[in-house]
């Protein structure tokens, strides 16, 4: 899963996103200009109980893969200009977008709007992505205008619906409603995925605090869930989880006992994040590894196969399932079969989190 991370001017978007890699990241180039990317494990705790019953030579865990974005400079926000033209084109590649908003007060970094305030921060960036999004949209709807009234009749059937999409869509955006947020069919969808829309992206709202500051909320800040679009919502003091996450993990832990701080904010990070996009995990088993698979929630078991393998969705014949829980109860395969909770599935049974899958498939 990739995850762009945005933010405005001294929001700590390159501190949060520091801590959340540990450090460990590299620069990356290209035409829409450099950026930092760093990856990370996602430890699902339930590889390890296999792990000491399988022995694998090989325990994978998911990964995140966070992009900070080359930055936006104070004049360009001075001028309501809050994502560049190079920034959009990176951010139709992610999966995700978190979004860092300044919380914290530091007179040594000034807020190039002059003072801290979140709700309204936040509220601008996601504007901005509507924006982003209008424009684009604007551009299709002349492309596809001059398409049809340069293309034969037998050629308009498909130029058509898809016309009739953008300008629904662009409606909503209009309004001030993201994509994700408007009630659209699979086909309408479908029409609109060479697109890339921006507010059709899963958004995750960091507040970046203070070490003693309460973290605000959306509902606190007059943000409607319902106007945004399933928001996730997370809060951590980035220069403080930043020091940290370079810390020896002992050194880390124990500094954290005594601030009686609970998790790692970046592992609480992980989980919305997972929580937001709507991703669950199957799990792999057997001698030479155990793995742990993220996949859309409710994905069926033909197209989680193709996780594994593309030609194991053309492949496919059914999935022996059995629950994670079950599996530990049991000991092993042979007695979850035995006592009938190890089960047959077919193409269309929906993936649970925690599933233990071995799938069989027609070379």
């Amino acid at each position: 899963m990739d995850i762009a991370v945005i933010g405005l001017p001294q929001s700590g978007k390159s501190t949060v996103f520091n801590a959340l890699t540990a450090g460990h990241s590299a620069t990356t180039g290209g035409s829409a200009g450099p950026m930092q990317v760093g990856v990370v494990k996602v430890i699902d705790p339930r590889l390890a109980v296999l792990d000491g019953m399988y022995h694998p030579k090989k325990v994978i865990h998911p990964e995140i893969k966070y992009w900070d974005l080359p930055p936006v400079d104070r004049e360009a926000v001075s001028a309501n200009q809050l994502l560049s033209g190079r920034q959009r084109n990176i951010l139709q590649a992610a999966d995700a977008l978190l979004l860092v908003v300044r919380v914290f007060e530091d007179p040594a970094l000034l807020h190039p709007m002059g003072e801290v305030d979140p709700g309204r921060d936040a509220k601008a960036m996601l504007e901005e992505l509507i924006l982003a999004d209008l424009e684009a949209l604007e551009r299709a709807q002349t492309r596809l205008n001059d398409g049809l009234k340069k293309s034969k009749p037998a050629e308009r059937s498909a130029l058509v619906p898809q016309l009739e999409t953008v300008q629904k869509v662009l409606a909503g955006l209009e309004q001030g409603v993201p994509m994700k947020s408007q009630t659209l069919t699979p086909s309408e969808t479908s029409a609109l995925v060479d697109f890339q829309l921006l507010t059709s992206k899963p958004v995750v709202i960091v507040f970046n605090t203070g070490e003693s500051q309460p973290v605000p909320t959306l509902g606190g800040l007059g943000m409607s869930q319902e106007v945004f679009g399933g928001l996730g919502e997370v809060g951590l003091c980035g220069k403080l989880e930043e020091d940290l996450a370079v810390m020896e993990p002992d050194e880390a832990e124990e500094f954290r006992e005594a601030m009686g701080l609970d998790e790692p904010a970046v592992d609480r990070v992980k989980q919305v994040c997972y929580g937001t996009v709507g991703l669950v995990s199957f799990l792999t088993v057997g001698e030479d590894e155990v793995r742990a698979w993220p996949v859309p929630d409710g994905i069926v078991a033909q197209m989680a196969a193709g996780t594994i393998h593309t030609d194991f969705t053309r492949g496919f014949i059914r999935a022996e399932v059995i629950s994670y829980d079950d599996l530990i109860r049991c000991g092993s395969l042979a007695q979850g079969r035995k006592e009938g909770v190890l089960r047959s599935e077919g193409k269309t049974y929906q993936v649970k989190d925690g599933d233990v899958i071995n799938f069989l498939i027609n070379t």
